[in-house]
């Protein structure tokens, strides 16, 4: 998989009403517009992947521009680091960040293996932390990258804490393209391995995303019992197959998702 992390979803557009700002909506979909694929865009490319006439879509990056979220030297237009405010005031509003890290870094370093905490968002996992070891995928990821949530064990881990109706709108408004040899793609199938995780609290995914990676997740709960987010141990499938991660590392990555709920539900997250 040598593609790059998709940088928004593919989310579907409300209605114009009464609660609906339009022109908010149009701002947001100029920002979205950006991604790794297309970095530095013309205003005509805006336009076009934003879905907006060029005079709409100059009006939103001037005025992006002139708030100092978007730069330009003349014919190309790209995001400042000031876009990551908007970011961070996400992160900074919810109190799981501080609390998991040290036990996130105690994880990694107990099973020299990366770890990453992500949220639900559509069809999608966003990552909103990540302590890694070797590099092991062929994608990038950092906070923020965002990830297929049917292939990937994280994916898995939060949405088993929906109804099953609601899994399987999930699963059936996005494509499901098999990645590797091994991804699982068929609704009935996925909709049976989503429903075992939540029996079991835990989903372990082999090979499912990327050829040669493995990886195990644990939900994280916050006060009201619900799955807050979800955090796993991924390796090479090569140096830890299967029931090596089942028999070694998940017992530790539990203890961690544990420790993580536990502060959480003292925190009142």
């Amino acid at each position: 998989m040598t593609n790059s992390v998709k940088s928004s979803s593919d989310a579907p557009s409300p209605r114009p009403g009464d609660t609906y700002v339009q022109s908010f909506a149009r701002g947001l979909q100029v920002i979205r517009s950006f991604s790794a694929q297309a970095p530095r865009q013309t205003l005509s490319e805006v336009a076009e992947r934003a879905n907006l006439t060029r005079a709409g879509a100059r009006r939103i990056l001037l005025t992006l521009q002139q708030l100092g979220y978007v730069e330009s030297d003349g014919k190309h237009f790209r995001l400042t680091p000031r876009m990551l405010d908007l970011g961070f005031s996400y992160l900074s509003s919810m109190p799981i960040w501080d609390l998991a890290e040290p036990e996130v870094e105690a994880l990694v370093s107990r099973v020299k293996e990366s770890s990453s905490i992500a949220v639900l968002d559509g069809t999608e996992i966003v990552y909103v932390m990540r302590v890694p070891t070797h590099k092991i995928m062929k994608i990038s990821l950092g906070i923020g990258s965002r990830l297929p949530a049917y292939c990937t064990s994280l994916g898995r881990v939060l949405l088993s804490d929906l109804e099953d109706d609601e899994i399987v709108t999930r699963l059936e408004s996005a494509p499901r393209t098999a990645l590797t040899r091994h991804t699982t793609t068929d609704t009935p199938t996925l909709l049976k391995r989503i429903q075992q995780v939540r029996k079991q609290g835990w989903c372990l995914s082999n090979q499912e995303l990327e050829e040669g990676l493995i990886s195990v997740a644990a939900p994280l709960r916050g006060a009201n019992g619900r799955v807050t987010a979800a955090i796993n141990v991924s390796g090479q499938a090569n140096r830890t197959d299967a029931k090596t991660m089942q028999e070694q590392i998940l017992p530790a990555l539990l203890e961690t998702a544990q420790t993580v709920s536990r502060l959480l539900r003292q925190k009142g997250g």
